[in-house]
């Protein structure tokens, strides 16, 4: 039995067998998406690196915001779009486990960075006075690497561990490959205790991040409700904060309730769009939303637009 279960090197992910008629709808369709995405995000990250009067705290954890939402996409579409062109979908099982990291670990990210950011304007608006001793070059740096290379490393340590197990099939009902599927996968549920051990330590981690992330902005409310300029400074910089964070809570949740609860009986149209809203609204949504509602990135924008000057 070792021996079979040990040859298991390719998977084969089935969430498109049911869309062979409209593959080349859905490339293109595809494409364009992560056209858009590659657009918005290099537009903004462009812009704040070029432009000097935008090196501050909250522009460059933007940055880094973007960069993120890139890595993430940049783990699913390319290969989502060859799926979609090739009569087999497979990916090996390295390559699977390489996919699983770069997905959870940009999800994990995200919620860092927006706790990060969260951070960044309880200073700015609570203690404004301290506000660049507090947010440091220094800091702001130890801050971009917390909230990139600890979700990295927590999931590297879920993915190794996953990494040990022996399979005992090589079918994954997903467009991509996902942590827990490959766990269930394993011949030998015993062996997977460990696993589920440090996945819901992983859970409790970013549980205690979005709950910070709650609590800062209920006290930044309350804390604006008494003062106009507070509450001015509150609408201009926090709303697209909150707007990003509700995004993400949606469409990871949907995500969550389906790997738990499943959707069968729907459309698999329908189930392969919940399990990718997560590559598609954020990194889309986010770079607009803020591009929009903070005033020195629209100007700087609209200042490149050359129908402006006429």
């Amino acid at each position: 039995m070792m021996d079979n279960v040990s040859v298991i090197r390719i998977l084969y992910l089935s969430g498109l067998n049911e869309t062979k008629n409209q593959r080349f709808t859905l490339f293109s369709l595809t494409f364009l998406c992560y056209c858009i995405i590659l657009l918005v995000n290099i537009s903004l990250i462009l812009t704040i690196i070029l432009d000097k009067n935008l090196h501050e705290p909250m522009y460059i954890l933007l940055c880094t915001f973007c960069m993120n939402g890139l890595y993430g996409t940049t783990g699913f579409y390319p290969k989502f779009l060859w799926d979609l062109l090739s009569p087999v979908h497979v990916i090996s099982y390295s390559g699977c486990l390489v996919q699983a990291l770069v997905m959870y670990s940009f999800a994990c990210s995200d919620l860092s960075i927006l706790a990060v950011m969260a951070y960044d304007r309880y200073v700015a608006i609570c203690r404004p006075l301290e506000y660049h001793s507090v947010m440091s070059k220094q800091r702001l740096f130890k801050l971009v690497c917390f909230s990139w290379l600890t979700p990295f490393c927590i999931i590297a340590t879920n993915i190794c561990l996953t990494s040990r197990l022996k399979l005992c099939s090589p079918h994954i009902a997903r467009l991509f490959c996902v942590n827990w599927i490959i766990v269930k996968l394993a011949c030998f549920p015993s062996d997977t205790i460990v696993n589920s051990i440090v996945a819901y330590i992983t859970i409790l981690i970013y549980g205690f991040h979005g709950f910070f992330i709650i609590w800062s902005y209920m006290y930044l409310i309350k804390t604006c409700v008494s003062s106009i300029e507070n509450r001015a400074k509150f609408m201009q910089t926090c709303v697209p904060h909150l707007i990003s964070l509700l995004t993400f809570i949606v469409t990871v949740l949907f995500d969550v309730m389906t790997m738990r609860f499943g959707l069968q009986g729907f459309p698999e149209t329908l189930q392969n769009f919940v399990a990718i809203e997560f590559l598609i609204i954020p990194p889309i949504t986010n770079p607009l939303i803020y591009g929009f509602k903070l005033t020195k990135i629209r100007n700087r924008i609209l200042e490149v637009i050359p129908l402006k000057n006429k």
